[in-house]
């Protein structure tokens, strides 16, 4: 069964979902798990919690780049190259600049007050915030002073990305209709894809470590394009799509394996550290395990979703427009909640529901906000509103 680009797909809307779910869930994680560093942290942290969130930490923006290029895919059959392109631009980067000057800033002056690092009042920060040349925290200073784009790190490199695609998007649809790829087997596909992804572990992550700064974010920058563009492809070439629904509960099983491979390996009990070092082989072993676990997961879910979300919903209603001002306000709320609750001295597993349960009712009533001021939807990513003309007999009885 081959899937056509025109049809509805609710799997896809309730992957985006529930992957930004696990976001929020993640960022909340962050606050307790020991020795993570992040913009605040809980008086008492858990080495434990680690092995919960590596469950997840591996694949969960990867799987967010890889429904986005499945949308992308999906929806751009419906506008040119150039209406595309701008919608992306409008609809990301302004929300991105909005989040850097407004939405961002408390985080940061909250981690600056953790570490009594500037003196209460937030106003005097935010003016030294949007001060390129500001000479406050000069420690942390980039390119652009203290402005920054935190969590929203997203927003940028799926902007570059869709740029990168559309101009790919030619050849890219020749690939995905040429009898090599629409005959050659999804098992071979996969492998081909967990070789490639090692192939980018091996060669890129020790000589370009993590940064989310864009331009000096070369492993990530293989990682994720590679991953963008096999969504894309994904979607076009309909049989890999239905493959893994058919087997979700084979990627299931290895996804599982996967994670108690990592769970093995956290522990030390593989002793392969000195061998990593010296050997390329044991090295690219590790590596095409690695991306095992990584796309394993990544098809588990994806198959699973089309087995059982390809359906419409209220919810989906809801969040297809909710998703990216919840994406925007949910980590500085979650850092505002955490700090107002830090001097109550809650115990943890009773906090940690109070801080998403805070979080979730900030991004309804953000969004609810949003949707009804039209600066602030432009501002938030949302579309323009269209309001529909009155029907004649309405006119007829005002009049």
């Amino acid at each position: 069964m081959k899937n056509s680009v025109n049809e509805r797909r609710y799997d896809v809307d309730w992957l985006r979902t529930l992957a930004f779910g696990i976001l929020i869930l993640y960022h909340v994680g962050m606050y307790y798990v020991a020795d993570w560093e992040w913009h605040i942290k809980s008086d008492e942290t858990s080495e434990f919690l680690q092995n919960l969130m590596i469950l997840t930490n591996p694949w969960r923006m990867s799987l967010l780049f890889f429904i986005s290029a499945m949308a992308l895919a999906l929806v751009e059959h419906k506008y040119s190259g150039w209406r595309l392109i701008s919608n992306r631009t409008l609809r990301l980067m302004i929300p991105l600049l909005f989040g850097m000057f407004v939405i961002v800033a408390p985080q940061v002056y909250i981690e600056a007050r953790n570490q009594s690092a500037i003196a209460p009042g937030f106003l005097a920060f935010w003016a030294e915030y949007i001060n390129p040349r500001t000479s406050l925290l000069a420690q942390h200073h980039t390119s652009i002073g203290l402005l920054t784009w935190n969590h929203l790190w997203f927003l940028p490199y799926l902007w570059v990305y869709s740029l990168l695609l559309s101009g790919m998007s030619v050849p890219l649809k020749k690939l995905a209709q040429s009898t090599a790829l629409s005959n050659a087997s999804p098992r071979l596909a996969f492998i081909v894809i967990v070789v490639a992804l090692a192939g980018v572990w091996v060669a890129l992550r020790e000589h370009f470590p993590v940064t989310h700064a864009l331009v000096d974010d070369g492993y990530n920058h293989g990682k994720y394009f590679l991953i963008f563009v096999a969504g894309y492809l994904f979607v076009l070439q309909g049989n890999w799509w239905q493959a893994v629904i058919t087997n979700r509960r084979t990627f299931g099983v290895l996804a599982v394996a996967g994670y108690s491979w990592l769970l093995v390996d956290r522990q030390g009990l593989l002793n392969v550290g000195e061998q990593l070092d010296n050997l390329l082989i044991i090295k690219f072993i590790h590596g095409c395990l690695l991306s095992l676990n990584h796309w394993a997961w990544i098809f588990a879910v994806t198959g699973y979703a089309g087995y059982w979300l390809n359906r419409p919903s209220s919810v989906i209603r809801y969040a297809n427009q909710a998703i990216l001002p919840w994406y925007i306000l949910h980590q500085t709320l979650i850092v505002l909640a955490a700090w107002w609750l830090k001097p109550f001295d809650i115990a943890p597993g009773v906090e940690s529901v109070i801080i998403i349960a805070l979080t979730c009712l900030g991004c309804l009533f953000g969004y609810a906000l949003a949707k009804r001021v039209s600066v602030l939807r432009i501002l938030v990513g949302l579309k323009r509103e269209t309001r529909r003309p009155l029907r004649k007999s309405m006119l007829a009885k005002n009049l």
